[in-house]
């Protein structure tokens, strides 16, 4: 597993990226290429271990721990430290059908337990997963690899974001006949239009769709199931359907002024960008515009990251980020030891090119939204917010208290909303009868996938709600082997 003592010889060193100022002026991917040596290097510092908790893939604490997809990090670390990268990638591909997706969009959780990280600065783990798929590309090692026969069965997958491809991709190998169904024009669900292109560069998914065609899967798009074709007809027309539609209902903030103009859903904004950007490069000005105004962003997450920067490359005149809950402290809290993801605070890019821009970082911590105000137009202007503490009620809840004399107003001409998601929505599973959990996401066991209808299963977020696209992946394809073990008896899929 890498070199014995290249943790203590090797710093770790992610790559360089552009620099702020530069990048915000175009839609590009921004990190640097590290070259080989440097590689070599960095998978040398995965050590021998015995117990590599970074391929656990468990809950701790309600959030990952380990990678879901159980990748065989220590086997490619090492084979990248020894230069066998064709090998690395095979190892690789194992576990992840699309390791250029979680490569630059995961959040990490297998550096979060890596085992160097209990007392120094752990593997970098993403940037080398990365790297070696993105030299498969480049030296023509991909290739399409249709099954040699077909089964004779039809799956549908309802749904393209990475659960419905990764679910699509693992029938495709046993042989199914398999057709996805997208409702938006172009493959990839929120890869395609939830992620900007300078997180993840459309090329990139377009890549992995022209290879999963060449294979043999057919994509449908601009087709929503329940609507444009009856959820019963393609269960009809089909041996097995899987649902992964996504959580997709957005949470609302319902204070008074919301009906303003100018207050948006943040995937409203981030997908008409994106689809603008991908079919005239903006020119159309098909897209929500941030250009010239004092942009707020609600919401502290990832998606909120998102917006500040797509708003920055727009042009706002100003850009802030409200967050309701406290910053996270600089260092992990004896409540949140190794092996659990690290709660601590992070600068991501979004926030780099705020402070960059205009000399502070974005984020305003504890703080509430009370009512919008608008002009005569019906034009939002402004927020009224107010700081909030939390403390426990006498249930023992923790619940948000106003502060008094806090009271702020900050102004606005577009607002956008990135408070999460509350579940799927229920179309398809109405006309199919699928029962509900408490969450209103699609009830199905873990593992087996399997929803109340015979023949119908579900992956993804519709299933255990908003989610990481490394859990999707892994569900999509706990999925297709339960779809493969119903339709043959028994399923050699991973």
């Amino acid at each position: 597993m890498g070199k014995a003592t290249g943790f203590m010889e090797y710093a770790r060193q992610t790559p360089a990226e552009c620099v702020p100022l530069e990048r915000i002026k175009n839609w590009n991917e921004f990190a640097i290429k590290m070259d080989e040596e440097k590689l070599r290097e960095q998978g040398a510092r995965c050590m021998d271990c015995g117990t590599p908790f970074c391929h656990v893939g468990r809950l701790l604490s309600g959030m990952a721990s380990g990678c879901p997809l159980h990748n065989l990090i220590p086997e490619w670390n090492d084979l990248v430290y020894r230069g066998n990268w064709e090998i690395a990638l095979k190892r690789l591909h194992k576990t992840n059908n699309f390791p250029e997706f979680t490569g630059r969009v995961c959040p990490s959780p297998c550096e979060g337990s890596c085992t160097v990280g209990m007392n120094g600065k752990p593997v970098t783990i993403k940037s080398i997963e990365k790297a070696i798929v993105d030299r498969g590309f480049a030296e023509g090692w991909i290739v399409p690899e249709p099954p040699l026969v077909r089964t004779g069965k039809k799956v549908a997958v309802v749904g393209s974001g990475p659960a419905g491809l990764a679910c699509a991709a693992q029938l495709n190998k046993a042989g199914h006949t398999v057709t996805v169904y997208e409702r938006a024009d172009r493959i990839g669900g929120l890869l395609t239009y939830g992620i900007p292109n300078m997180k993840l560069d459309k090329g990139t998914v377009q890549r992995r769709v022209d290879l999963l065609t060449a294979e043999g899967v057919t994509f449908v798009t601009g087709t929503e199931i329940g609507k444009d074709i009856p959820a019963e007809q393609v269960r009809g027309e089909h041996d097995a359907v899987v649902l992964c539609g996504g959580s997709t209902v957005a949470r609302d903030l319902p204070v008074e002024g919301r009906g303003l103009s100018g207050i948006h859903q943040a995937m409203e904004f981030l997908t008409l960008n994106t689809k603008s950007l991908l079919d005239s490069g903006l020119a159309d000005g098909e897209y929500l515009s941030a250009a010239g105004k004092d942009v707020v962003v609600i919401g502290g997450g990832d998606t909120g990251t998102d917006c500040v920067a797509t708003s920055i490359r727009h042009g706002c005149r100003s850009v802030i980020q409200l967050e309701i809950m406290p910053q996270a402290p600089l260092s992990r809290q004896p409540g949140n030891p190794w092996p659990e993801w690290p709660k601590v605070l992070k600068v991501d890019y979004g926030q780099e090119e705020a402070a960059a821009l205009y000399s502070e970082d974005p984020r305003r911590y504890l703080v509430s939204t009370k009512r919008f105000v608008g002009d005569d137009g019906g034009q939002v202007q402004e927020l009224h917010t107010v700081r909030i503490e939390w403390t426990r009620d006498e249930q023992g809840r923790m619940v948000p208290v106003e502060v008094p004399g806090s009271e702020e107003v900050l102004k606005a001409q577009l607002v956008l909303l990135a408070l999460g998601f509350t579940g799927p929505e229920s179309t398809v599973l109405d006309q199919l009868g699928i029962a509900r959990d408490e969450r209103s996401n699609a009830a199905a066991e873990f593992g087996a996938q399997a929803t109340n209808v015979e023949g119908v299963f579900t992956a993804g977020d519709m299933r255990r709600g908003q989610s990481l696209v490394v859990w999707a992946i892994q569900e999509g394809r706990q999925a297709a082997r339960e779809v493969d073990r119903f339709l043959m008896g028994a399923s050699n899929l991973p």
